[in-house]
This record gives C-alpha cells, structure tokens and sequence, in this order.
C-alpha cells in the first residue's frame, strides 16, 4: 500500500471532499490538519512547490496538488493506480 497524506483544515470543504474521495476507494492515508499543526504548514508549502493552499497531496511524496487535481486523475483512471502502488 501506498503511503498517502493529505494536508488539511478543518474547515475546507474540499478537504472533505477529498478525504471522502480516498475513503469511498478505502485508501488508507495520514491526515494532517495544518491549523491544529500550524507548524507543518511550512513543511507542506515546501513539499508543494509553493502551492498554500489545501488539501495538498502526497501519494508516496509524489505531489498530486489539490481535491481538483486528485478528481482528474481519478475520472482519467489514473488514480487506482497509484493507490495501489503501481505509479
């Protein structure tokens, strides 16, 4: 299994989205809420070339951007895939 994390806040609706896109496909993923973690904001900025703001995605460090860039991949069906492992 692939490891997936995804920078959050707990306000943003398209985090939502995203993490119920992950879930509905029973990927497993860390969760890291950039509010409660301000600290890590910097780290995920760093991580996302430049992009602040979330949900940022990282399936095994590769950078997959926000819920929109995540759909894309997913509705191309390029998403299984890379949930499975094979990149």
């Amino acid at each position: 299994m692939p490891k997936i994390e995804v920078y959050t806040s707990g306000f943003c609706p398209y985090c939502f989205m995203a993490k119920r896109l992950l879930r509905d496909k029973q990927a497993a993923f860390t969760e890291v809420d950039v509010m409660a973690e301000p600290g890590r904001r910097q780290e995920m900025i760093q991580r996302a070339h430049g992009r602040t703001s979330v949900p940022q995605i990282f399936i095994d460090d590769r950078h997959i951007g926000g819920y929109d860039d995540m759909a894309a991949l997913d509705s191309a069906g390029k998403l299984d895939p890379l949930l499975r492992g094979a990149a």
